[in-house]
């Protein structure tokens, strides 16, 4: 057991935002509060769902669960800015509505930034399983070719451009330090395939990732969750991606590095629609 924070500010801050996702909302809450490390406040943030989403999280009287619920819907962007205003903790993290954490994910995560005392570390990200609607893992999912440990940021951005997908992952594999999201600012969610790999990429600007090569998060494929109902367009959200970030010389992106991506971009969606289609749905 964790002793509390000074002044009552939790360690970290967990964030679901949520729309109609009350089918699943139950586990990834559970995951939350079943957690190895207990010093956390968890903010469930309910974008004027139309479902059960209340009745759902009013089954749980934990004291470190916090239920608002927008008046109007603010979308993924807005949903996701509000949980970022509303975190009191020193760190921060992003959980979608249907994904999950293992017991250990925050002790590991957490352990990871409290030791780097100079503060090198941008986020601290981990290994992935793939999970299906019924919670059964179909895959594992990591950081190609790099070994646990420190990626420069830099490598880690082209790396995630050169391979045409998000590397770092998905938001709840990663933990980042709340003042340097103050620093960072909001979330973008103009290109909307990629506003979490957007986010990550403008933290690695102020420093490194550190990789866990364990699974210490559940990434759930299932009809009708978000990343399903963008399927068709990722390719070319992540082309629009690319020609963004090539703009912005701070990332020190070649056209080699570009082209790579266009290329293994397309090639990534095709195998996302087949894994999709024919183990993820079925």
């Amino acid at each position: 057991m964790q002793s509390p924070s000074p002044l009552n500010v939790p360690t970290i801050s967990v964030c679901i935002p949520t729309y109609r996702g009350a089918i699943h909302l139950d586990a990834a809450i559970e995951s939350v509060l079943n957690q190895d490390f207990t010093d956390l406040e968890l903010i469930v943030i309910d974008d004027n769902s139309p479902d059960n989403t209340y009745e759902v999280v009013s089954q749980y009287q934990d004291p470190r669960l916090r239920y608002l619920k927008n008046p109007s819907n603010l979308g993924p962007e807005g949903n996701w800015n509000r949980c970022l205003t509303e975190a009191k903790g020193k760190y921060f993290k992003l959980l979608p509505q249907d994904d999950i954490l293992s017991k250990d994910c925050l002790s590991r995560q957490i352990d990871i930034l409290e030791r780097d005392t100079e503060e090198s570390i941008a986020l601290v990200f981990c290994a992935r399983h793939i999970i299906d609607a019924n919670g059964k893992i179909m895959a594992k999912r990591g950081y190609r070719q790099r070994p646990e440990g420190v990626i420069p940021g830099i490598a880690a951005i082209k790396d995630s451009i050169r391979w045409g997908t998000n590397l770092i992952g998905e938001p709840g594999a990663v933990t980042f330090r709340r003042a340097l999201a103050e620093k960072t600012g909001n979330f973008d969610g103009s290109i909307s395939y990629i506003i979490d790999l957007d986010y990550w990429f403008r933290l690695l600007l102020n420093g490194d990732a550190y990789y866990i090569a364990s699974p210490l998060s559940s990434f759930r494929v299932a009809s009708g969750s978000w990343s399903i109902d963008i399927g068709d367009r990722q390719s070319e959200d992540y082309k629009r991606f690319i020609d963004r970030c090539f703009r912005n010389h701070a990332y020190k992106l070649e056209m080699l590095d570009c082209a790579l991506g266009y290329i293994t971009a397309t090639i990534n969606n095709y195998l996302r629609l087949l894994f999709y289609k024919f183990l993820a749905l079925r």
